[in-house]
């Protein structure tokens, strides 16, 4: 089921996390009217939120002991474990029947996990991974898949559209947000590798780059990821969007998924293994559009 209205702000609710999306979900709802604390291991990028009318914290459990909604926003499952279980971790912080709003790609069954665990502690837990990028982040119209206890929800209130434009709710308990939402890396890690081939094939043939990207935007081969991706790639921009080792992981945890069912994902481990090389390269930490530098015997754009 789909849900894209808007229920009156409900008080503090804190961000871990200012990243590309965290940053621009924050901004969300604060601009709904909640009282928004924030926490990032940048210290200046939380100052910087509140010096915009946000609430900087130091720790996770500093935010989390001011607010009953505490959504978090940073990289992986590892990262998650810090932001509730390690040092001034938000867990120990939160009162009976808060709610921790995941928001991380992670393997289903760690947040079928987290889940348990935080149930055990009295607290509320929502399975929600996000898809979008940072632009629709901070316009607030990015996609929630999200799965949890209609207690979940019902602490969110308002919260979770006042960040996404679309909500999907995908199940009573944790783990189909997750599932969906590695199912949707499957198709973006792969659409950018088929991108980002297409292209080098292009440029190896002496295709103007320009020209091909123009008729490829207007044609049936297209796809959002070959138009977003590839425009970063006539600019010569990598500066990271979104890496090339986030799909490193992510289509690493779509291939551990399959794996236990024995399920061949042909299409997903080639994508794979090209973003593998291409971290492996040195271009790990540049936008997931270097994975065309992979390939050989071609010029790529350069800046003017």
């Amino acid at each position: 089921m789909s849900t894209n209205s808007t229920a009156a702000p409900q008080g503090r609710i804190g961000v871990v996390g200012l990243g590309a999306m965290g940053r621009g979900m924050a901004g969300s709802l604060r601009r709904a009217g909640y009282e928004v604390h924030v926490c990032d291991v940048r210290a200046e990028a939380a100052q910087a939120f509140a010096a915009e009318g946000g609430v900087a914290c130091a720790t996770p459990a500093e935010l989390a002991a001011r607010c009953e909604v505490v959504v978090s926003v940073v990289v992986n499952a590892a990262q998650t474990e810090a932001v509730l279980f390690g040092e001034g971790g938000a867990a120990a912080a939160m009162q009976p029947g808060s709610l921790f709003v995941m928001c991380s790609t992670v393997d289903p069954n760690v947040s079928i996990a987290l889940e348990a665990r935080l149930e055990a502690m009295g607290l509320l837990y929502l399975d929600a991974p996000i898809s979008g990028g940072a632009a629709r982040a901070a316009a607030g119209q990015m996609t929630m898949m999200t799965a949890g206890r209609p207690q979940a929800y019902a602490k969110a209130g308002g919260s979770l559209e006042a960040m996404a434009a679309q909500v999907y709710r995908l199940g009573d308990r944790a783990g189909n947000g997750s599932k969906v939402k590695i199912i949707n890396q499957l198709l973006a890690g792969v659409h950018i590798a088929a991108a980002a081939e297409a292209m080098a094939l292009g440029l190896r043939e002496g295709v103007d780059a320009a020209a091909l990207y123009e008729v490829i935007t207007h044609s049936a081969g297209n796809s959002w990821m070959f138009e977003n991706r590839m425009a970063h790639v006539l600019a010569a921009d990598y500066t990271p969007l979104s890496a090339v080792d986030i799909f490193v992981k992510d289509l690493g945890l779509v291939l551990d998924t399959a794996r236990a069912s024995k399920f061949p994902l042909p299409l997903a481990s080639t994508a794979h293994q090209m973003f593998m090389q291409a971290s492996t390269a040195g271009f790990g930490r540049e936008d997931d559009a270097a994975v065309i530098k992979i390939f050989p015997g071609i010029t790529l754009p350069q800046r003017p």
